[in-house]
């Protein structure tokens, strides 16, 4: 079979694996009439909030798609091929949602029969997601560049899933953010009832948030990390070494691609053992089968030599985001002593809390930054730019079972709801607890994943942009340079703001909601009446489509005015400044957050007076604090950083005129 075969039969094999999944959910039993009445409602408030968001951000791909149709150096086939990347973005986020929400009612009803059971059934709807960004990724990449045949023309495919990725993250974002804290702050804080409670308005809101931010936009994000660190490596690639050099990325991806479904198999539980352990089984097994796949087929191609140095790259890269998963893993899983001391912190206020859960976010930055940097220089001395990239994509190629073990958290979390709201007996939900619990660190593992992931990506995006835009160095004596890089800073630290404030204002109208339905509806606090759902997912759908477009045109019009205004070396300045603070911000407030939600976890498993107590009010307010940290601003940054380094990308030939 000749290789370049390959990456076509793998990313089929990942579509096949993610519909054997599918269906192997959908023949799981759907539960009680009551639990099927909770999981339609979410599954209906999902998909129309989706909706309603691709109709937004298509309006936008719109007019960009015109605008490359006439740019200088693009045409109609760029236009055309954007489009493309928008519309897998959209597929690929969208088919693993409709599996979410169809997943969770099934978990809910597995956790009668144990954890076990139920840990299979979320896992499985997750895989769909994992397997659909891998397998549609890998093909779009390969399809485009088998039509075009030059990985250069391919960067607009990129440049699509980047847009979707952005505005879906942020409105997302926005939205799940939104119906937690409102849920959160009034439900659990005001009322003292528990977060899923059917006579919370916001549960709904709640639960449909987490799958519109965690699965369709993480799905997002990711996918569009997969397919930029694929291209940029491809364009090096083949300045570097010519046809093999665009191969290789290529089968590296490929291969990512097997190690992640021989893994699968590792994801079950031991008596005895958390079930964070299956999920970090699984991962670390497709680290070790990919490294294994990376060294035949990099000697294979290139022979020992320069086989050996390529390795070494996609080994460091793989280290590197084996190192940020674990380090987010530590300091975010409430069996870890971080997450422990914020909730014995809390027993001193909210300030402390809050105080030491920003401290330890700043902390949990330091070693990722120092894995990234590490596999920066290795890669580099190893194999040049070149280098960098594979260090993207070996990072990338375990991205499979990463993006499952993260949606797996959102059906968990649904599951634990539907449990609650339908009654089940006490055992139930403490079956469903102990997945979500799971769940929060699967996600602020992905979290860190993702933004270690986008720092190098970011970084391989930056090789390409000094190659095509034929910038040798960057000079920081040069003022427009150092300006460039201050302003690149700046950027991360006004879209932060922008989203937080967002979510804050999105609150505000949904707290109030909330209290005007517990003060107006005779018998809600006593269960004799119903809350009114659909205007709390009313209000968080409307509130984060109005919110999402200024901090995303913000980050498609910076670095074309940065390119225009100050030069193309200062635009290099500008990348550099918004990938190193945008990693920091991002890990900060990804770690803090998910330390925060795992300590309200660990005060409500019982630890230091359980719920009720001032302790755990403390506790909810940190996780509230932490919400738009870990599940809005500091996802979006992991796009904010590639995006603008694809926009440099596609703004070079009007820079060159």
């Amino acid at each position: 079979m000749s290789l370049e075969i390959f990456p076509l039969l793998a990313a089929l094999a990942a579509l096949a694996v993610a519909a054997i999944s599918a269906r192997a959910v959908l023949r799981e039993d759907q539960g009680s009439p009551r639990v099927r009445e909770i999981a339609a409602a979410i599954q209906e408030g999902a998909s129309a909030f989706l909706r309603r968001q691709y109709t937004t951000i298509w309006v936008v791909i719109i007019i960009i798609s015109l605008l490359l149709f006439f740019a200088p150096g693009w045409g109609w086939q760029a236009s055309l091929i954007y489009i493309g990347g928008a519309l897998s973005s959209t597929a690929a986020g969208f088919i693993g949602m409709s599996m979410a929400v169809r997943a969770n009612s099934r978990t809910a009803t597995a956790a009668r029969s144990g954890i076990s059971k139920a840990l299979k059934v979320a896992f499985r709807g997750g895989l769909v997601m994992g397997m659909s960004v891998v397998g549609v990724g890998l093909l779009g990449v390969f399809l485009c560049f088998l039509w075009l045949g030059n990985p250069t023309l391919i960067l607009p495919y990129s440049f699509g899933a980047s847009t979707v990725a952005l505005f879906a993250r942020v409105g997302g974002g926005i939205f799940t953010k939104t119906a937690d804290v409102g849920a959160d702050l009034v439900g659990k804080v005001e009322k003292g009832i528990p977060e899923d409670d059917p006579r919370n308005p916001a549960v709904i809101a709640d639960n449909v948030g987490d799958n519109v931010g965690d699965v369709a936009g993480m799905g997002a994000d990711l996918f569009e990390s997969y397919v930029a660190s694929t291209v940029a490596a491809m364009i090096v690639g083949l300045v570097t070494y010519g046809s093999n050099g665009v191969l290789l990325p290529l089968l590296i991806s490929a291969l990512g691609i097997v190690a992640s479904i021989i893994s699968v198999p590792f994801v079950r539980v031991r008596k005895g053992k958390n079930p964070s352990y299956a999920l970090n089984t699984a991962t670390i097994v497709s680290v070790i089968v990919t490294a294994i796949f990376a060294i035949l087929i990099s000697s294979y191609i290139f022979g020992w030599g320069i086989g050996w140095n390529l390795f070494v790259a996609v080994l460091v890269g793989l280290i590197s985001g084996l190192v940020v998963g674990l380090t987010s893993d530590y300091f975010t899983n409430n069996i870890r002593r971080p997450a422990q001391l914020i909730a014995e912190s809390d027993q001193s206020g909210t300030a402390i809390g809050i105080l030491t859960g920003f401290s330890f976010g700043l902390i949990s930055t330091f070693l990722p930054i120092i894995s990234i940097a590490a596999a920066a220089v290795i890669a580099f001395i190893a194999a040049g730019f070149y280098g960098i990239c594979l260090a993207g994509v070996g990072m990338l190629a375990v991205t499979g079972i990463v993006v499952a073990s993260d949606a797996y958290g959102p059906v968990a979390d649904n599951a634990g709801g539907i449990v609650e709201q339908s009654g089940m007996p006490e055992k139930v939900r403490k079956v469903t607890d102990s997945l979500d619990s799971v769940g929060n660190t699967t996600k602020a593992i992905c979290k860190g994943f993702a933004i270690g992931s986008a720092a190098l990506t970011a970084v391989a995006l930056f090789a390409t942009y000094q190659e095509i835009s034929k910038v040798s160095s960057l000079d920081l004596l040069n003022p427009s340079v150092m300006a460039g890089v201050f302003i690149g800073a700046g950027v991360v630290a006004l879209f932060s703001a922008l989203v937080i404030l967002a979510v804050g204002r999105n609150a505000f109208k949904m707290v109030e909601e909330v209290r005007r339905q517990f003060r107006e509806i005779p018998g809600l606090m006593k269960g004799k009446a119903k809350p009114d759902y659909a205007r709390c997912v009313d209000i968080a759908t409307k509130g984060a489509l109005k919110e999402l477009m200024v901090p995303g045109v913000l980050a498609l019009l910076m670095p074309i005015v940065v390119g225009l205004v100050l030069g193309k070396a200062a635009l290099g300045g500008f990348l550099a400044g918004s990938i190193i603070t945008g990693l920091i911000f991002g890990l900060l407030m990804a770690n803090a957050g998910g330390a925060w939600d795992n300590a309200k976890k660990y005060v409500e498993m019982g630890h230091f007076g359980g719920k009720g107590t001032p302790t755990h009010a403390a506790a909810v307010v940190g996780d509230t604090v932490g919400d738009p940290f870990k599940d809005t601003a500091g996802p979006s940054l992991n796009i904010l950083i590639k995006l603008m380094s694809m926009v440099a990308l596609i703004a070079v030939p009007m820079l060159l005129m």
